[in-house]
């Protein structure tokens, strides 16, 4: 695939990065980037994660100072150096998470700190009709038809980005940076923002996009500009660059037919009992309805690009997040997980993608994290002693090969690999009918990911169900019996085992899956 640049318009870029680079402590995150951004565009910036994206947004609007390159605006280099210095520019960012205060009428937050003031005589007080007419002209100008004197609290989500847009504009931005705003949206939701985008793109206004969404790239943009780990791979016109090419470009390398298959996992017996079923199983702005079967004795293999709604279904299975459609069984039974106390009660187990955060107790020790889950399904009123932790601990630290000098050592000073092990040692012991791995191989050495795929096969040959989601495709399709496809938070087929990477990424390329 060709990675040239695509045919400039006309009209000079407003906005033009060149050689951009970032260091942190010695450590290159950004090579060499740039960035064409003409008037009166939509530019998709796309990527895999850690492909550099967030770091570019901060340094474009002032939030980190670039250690090299040059940044134009109107043909003029510029470096602000704080984001107000950005706005004071014309360039204007609106993020995933609302960035506003819902304790504020929609007007108050539209101009908050620019606050039109009364004269002299009337003690520079806030101006309430000028505020309020000027915010009714804004949020007229995007479309929108809301009483700008309510707090913003009153209106939901899909609405309080479209102010956070009137808030951009009242700043007579030239740049505006949507950074995934779409991500808490539902369909229409979206429908409706993207109409607001073609408004202001045929205003003049330029926008970059960033979106894990493929669809809603084809959907709005017209120019996309790819990094991968750090570095520009391209810039094209979006007409010119179809979903497989783009794939292509984020993981650099071609979706041609790979030499070699992988060798099918184990056949699982097809007349096994469906351990879970989920039946249109969804959550309004977070995954469509969907159907699934794990057998016991099954890897299920969960393959998507970041955003697709692998780690929404693992959480709507577990408990953590509840669904407002479908239906979940357990052999064979409507359930309902209040919380992830009932999936494990039900035999459920979750490793989640965040270990850090979401999965060790860094201060607590190997013996401590491991007895954890155990110890939660035994109740209150009922304790493992220090002596049945040990014995416990110390098996599975023999087990799983975890390198550790003792099992009282604190987790938080294992290496990556072998606080993921332990991890995966504390849903072990309580011997789970279904285990869900949600990026169990992410930061951690080869050996490592080796070896605790290998342990996710001999689980599975024990009788164990599994759930496995990884964003690299190589373990999804080394360990799975059948690949389940997701893409922009829906299902979109199915693939049996010994399926190729090109088989998986051409599913979430189709146009018409």
């Amino acid at each position: 695939m060709d990675a040239s640049t695509a045919h400039a318009p006309a009209a000079a870029p407003v906005l033009q990065l060149s050689g951009i680079h970032k260091q942190f402590a010695g450590i290159t995150v950004l090579r060499d980037v740039q960035l064409n951004l003409y008037p009166g565009e939509i530019h998709a910036l796309m990527g895999q994660n850690g492909a550099g994206k967030s770091t570019l947004i901060k340094v474009l609007t002032g939030v980190l100072e670039a250690s090299g390159g040059q940044m134009r605006l109107g043909g003029e280099a510029v470096w602000p150096d704080s984001p107000l210095a950005a706005q004071r520019l014309g360039i204007s960012t609106v993020y995933q998470e609302v960035n506003l205060c819902p304790n504020l009428s929609v007007a108050e937050n539209i101009f908050a700190g620019r606050y039109p003031r009364c004269g002299i005589a009337q003690g520079f007080r806030i101006d309430w009709a000028t505020l309020h007419q000027r915010a009714r002209d804004l949020v007229a100008r995007i479309g929108l038809q809301i009483d700008v004197t309510r707090l913003l609290s009153d209106y939901p989500v899909a609405v309080q980005q479209l102010v956070a847009i009137a808030r951009a504009l009242s700043i007579e931005s030239r740049v505006l940076i949507l950074d995934e705003p779409t991500s808490s949206l539902d369909d229409d939701e979206v429908q409706k923002l993207f109409e607001v985008l073609r408004r202001l793109r045929s205003e003049g206004l330029s926008i970059v996009f960033v979106t894990h969404f493929l669809n809603q790239v084809y959907a709005v943009s017209d120019r996309i500009t790819v990094l991968r780990n750090g570095s520009w791979v391209g810039e094209w016109l979006a007409k010119d660059l179809g979903p497989q090419a783009l794939i292509a470009a984020m993981l650099g390398r071609d979706l041609a037919a790979a030499s070699e298959q992988p060798a099918p996992a184990p056949a699982v017996d097809s007349r096994q009992a469906t351990l879970l079923q989920t039946e249109g199983l969804g959550q309004d702005t977070q995954l469509q309805p969907l159907d699934l079967q794990i057998r016991a004795g099954e890897v299920v293999g969960l393959a998507g690009l970041l955003g697709s709604g692998r780690t929404e279904l693992a959480r709507l299975l577990f408990g953590l997040e509840q669904p407002d459609r479908g239906a979940l069984r357990i052999d064979g039974q409507v359930v309902k997980f209040a919380n992830p106390m009932d999936a494990i009660r039900h035999g459920l187990a979750l490793c989640p993608e965040e270990r850090k955060t979401d999965g060790i107790v860094a201060e607590l020790s190997v013996r401590e994290n491991i007895a954890l889950a155990l110890q939660a399904r035994m109740g209150v009123g009922q304790f493992l002693s220090r002596a049945e932790q040990t014995a416990l601990a110390e098996r599975y630290v023999k087990l799983l090969g975890i390198k550790t000098e003792t099992v009282d050592k604190p987790i938080g000073l294992l290496s990556g690999g072998n606080q993921q092990k332990a991890i995966l040692a504390r849903w072990m012991a309580i011997e789970p009918r279904l285990l869900i791995l949600d990026e169990p191989t992410r930061g951690i050495d080869v050996a490592a990911k080796q070896e605790i795929m290998d342990q996710i096969l001999r689980l599975a040959q024990a009788g164990m169900a599994v759930l496995f989601i990884s964003s690299e495709m190589s373990e999804v399709v080394r360990v799975a019996h059948r690949i389940v496809v997701l893409r922009d938070r829906r299902k979109v087929g199915e693939l049996p085992a010994g399926s190729s990477e090109d088989a998986v990424y051409e599913l979430i390329a189709a146009e018409h899956a």
